[in-house]
């Protein structure tokens, strides 16, 4: 597992008293420059209405990005499918497909979507046990967070109003995902025996991901599909383990993939010492906390700007397990918390997302963990 591939993810954050364009134009530019540092993947996230965030549709940035680079995969990270339908989502990746074939992932996510009918929290099958909030090899991982107060927040009412039809309900996931596999490989049919062919789209040379945050309905569904999987570390850290091998469990081989493959996430902050990359993350707590309360993603503050943030003891409370399993250090201290994350949830891939005021900080941080890795390999 010397070789573990690094990945990028990337929300396209916009930086306090920056514009959305500039975020765009550095997205690109880092996209181009980790390329040139040889991580594997570059993925753009999917969000919407939030002041601090310009991705806000993966497949656009996607294209424009595609024209950027030569070699790197690019992909979703992931498309929503709660309101989107299979045609559109296999529609638009086909497009990319045509003029830039065989460098997309389709990353899948089920969020906006209807919940499932069965909530669920799995066993742990693998022998991977926590105690005290640790993994037998020192991963944190900390208590579950609830996001029920999202799911009945105004915000979350007002994005379903404006991304969805009137009365419109999402489809049923595995259904869903069912369709774009259909359609991908040319075998949609209805029951009354109708086929639906998709041009450009059917045969697309298309790397099909499934995103997921626990061991329920995304990653039976990955598993039971033989599919890539890719587990949230970084939105989700509490229950990283369970996803993971929730997908094992799960795992049918197909012809795309005959064992399960599972990529992991972090949020990540590396600078040249260890005082310097905290003073880089100090904007990260609150950035998380805009998220947490519903009240959406802001733009990433400077140090200051954070540090004049009045924290309460509700705030605290918000963001306390995403800012304990963020990375942060030096490059050797970063990559030493990686293969801790890699072997404890038996990644095959690591996916790093970093977020910090100034661009060049952000390259710089990708840069050094690069090399670090290079040197493990």
């Amino acid at each position: 597992m010397a070789n573990t591939p690094l990945a990028v993810l990337d929300l396209v954050p916009i930086s306090s008293g920056s514009s959305a364009p500039q975020a765009l134009r550095n997205s690109i530019d880092l996209a181009r420059q980790t390329e040139r540092f040889g991580y594997s993947r570059y993925w753009f996230a999917e969000h919407h209405l939030n002041p601090g965030v310009a991705g806000t549709s993966p497949a656009v940035v996607l294209a424009l990005t595609a024209a950027a680079t030569s070699t790197i995969r690019l992909g979703s990270g992931a498309v929503q499918l709660g309101h989107r339908t299979a045609l559109s989502t296999v529609e638009e990746f086909g497009l990319l497909d045509a003029l830039h074939p065989g460098r997309f992932d389709l990353g899948l996510g089920r969020s906006g979507g209807k919940p499932p009918a069965e909530t669920r929290q799995p066993a742990l099958v693998g022998g991977s046990t926590v105690v005290d909030g640790y993994t037998p090899n020192g991963l944190r991982i900390p208590a579950r967070f609830s996001f029920a107060h999202l799911l009945r927040s105004p915000r979350f009412a007002l994005h379903k109003k404006l991304l969805q039809q009137p009365n419109a309900e999402s489809q049923e996931y595995a259904e869903q995902i069912d369709d774009i596999l259909a359609l991908i490989a040319g075998t949609y049919a209805t029951a009354e025996g109708i086929e639906a062919h998709v041009v450009p789209g059917e045969g697309a040379d298309l790397q099909v991901w499934i995103l997921g945050s626990s061991g329920g309905v995304s990653a039976e569904v990955a598993g039971a599909n033989g599919l890539r999987f890719a587990a949230n570390y970084h939105v989700s850290p509490a229950t990283v383990i369970e996803a993971a091998e929730g997908y094992r469990a799960a795992f049918t081989p197909s012809a795309a993939l005959d064992r399960p493959y599972v990529s992991v996430s972090a949020d990540v902050v590396v600078a040249e010492d260890e005082g310097t990359a905290r003073e880089l993350a100090t904007g990260y707590g609150l950035w998380v906390r805009s998220i947490r309360s519903g009240e959406g993603a802001i733009q990433f503050p400077t140090p200051d700007e954070a540090r004049a943030h009045v924290w309460t003891e509700e705030d605290r409370a918000l963001v306390e397990d995403r800012v304990e399993t963020q990375f942060t250090g030096t490059p050797q201290q970063v990559a030493d918390q990686l293969e801790t994350l890699r072997d404890a949830t038996g990644a095959d891939e690591l996916i790093v997302t970093t977020i910090t005021h100034d661009h060049a900080d952000r390259v710089a941080s990708y840069r050094l963990l690069a090399e670090e890795w290079s040197r493990r390999a």
